[in-house]
């Protein structure tokens, strides 16, 4: 997401020993309870841990490093990307098999931050980052926007369904909004088994589910929006050091990026300047 990055070690495995940490302070402490709130410390009663989802890498393609990934799309056979990093930001259209970006629209500035993407309706809508704005173009023309609106929060990873944008903001919120003016219709707390996930980032809708990368992790977790449950998890740790091993990887390179090709049934994903795009398929 951004580029002052805190590491991060395993996210399930540290939130469970932080649960029971949660659960063996209180049942030690006889004091009166506090105002204060602690984030992810109460289980969620009713929901199920979410399902560890198997996958088969298909095809490693190459990936140009000088793309600080924030948003991914497949649209007529080519890539279509966000990238962030303030000046370096932009919109690139490129083929799938080489990498090679054959378009690229320079739209950051010293102050503008370029976020995730979505392609809806012959549409482009890219989020920023701090800015507030939601920049829209023609599919066929992504040297200008042909709109921009207001966005009341920090703008992360977006998709959408058949009617509605879907944006994250770091939070453990995902805003289902209208299209044609980018207004909040519903908001939903996206929660696992043990609380809310907090840093949801790039987002992609897969046969229905949200599938989304927690900045800053090995984890893409898939999410039932009809009620904001994380219902499974794909879990990719060190991949691109396992297949790009002269790959001098630095703090802020994560996993971002996520693409969906629903003619051939394949995801593609990616992370912050990486050398690889992988193509899987899930079970």
């Amino acid at each position: 997401m951004f580029s002052n990055f805190v590491l991060k070690f395993d996210i399930p495995m540290i939130r469970h020993i932080y649960l029971i940490f949660i659960l063996f302070t209180v049942s030690c402490n006889n004091s009166t309870k506090t105002n204060e709130s602690v984030d992810n410390g109460s289980v969620s009663i009713g929901i199920s841990a979410p399902v560890n989802i198997p996958y088969n890498i298909t095809a490693i393609y190459p990936h140009d490093t000088s793309a600080y990934t924030q948003g991914l799309e497949i649209y007529n056979g080519k890539f279509y990307e966000g990238t962030g990093d303030y000046i370096n930001s932009s919109i690139r259209i490129a083929e799938i098999q080489t990498g090679k970006v054959i378009q690229k629209h320079m739209m950051g500035t010293t102050e503008i931050f370029g976020e995730g993407i979505t392609i809806f309706k012959d549409k482009i809508y890219q989020l920023t980052w701090k800015n507030h704005q939601i920049n829209v173009y023609d599919i066929k023309n992504i040297n200008q926007p042909i709109k921009t609106f207001n966005w009341p929060y920090e703008g992360w990873g977006i998709t959408h369904n058949e009617t509605e944008l879907i944006i994250s903001d770091g939070s453990a919120n995902l805003y289902f909004v209208k299209p044609e003016d980018c207004s909040i219709k519903t908001t939903k707390q996206i929660t696992d088994n043990i609380g809310p996930i907090k840093s949801i980032n790039e987002l992609e809708l897969i046969d229905g589910n949200i599938f989304a990368n927690i900045y800053g992790s090995d984890y893409i977790i898939k999410i039932d929006p009809s009620n904001g449950h994380v219902i499974g998890s794909i879990n990719l740790p060190g991949l691109i050091k396992q297949y790009s091993k002269g790959y001098q990887l630095d703090e802020e390179e994560v996993l971002n990026g996520i693409a969906w090709d629903s003619a051939n049934k394949k995801i593609y994903i990616t992370g912050k300047r990486w050398p690889k795009v992988f193509e899987i398929t899930i079970n």
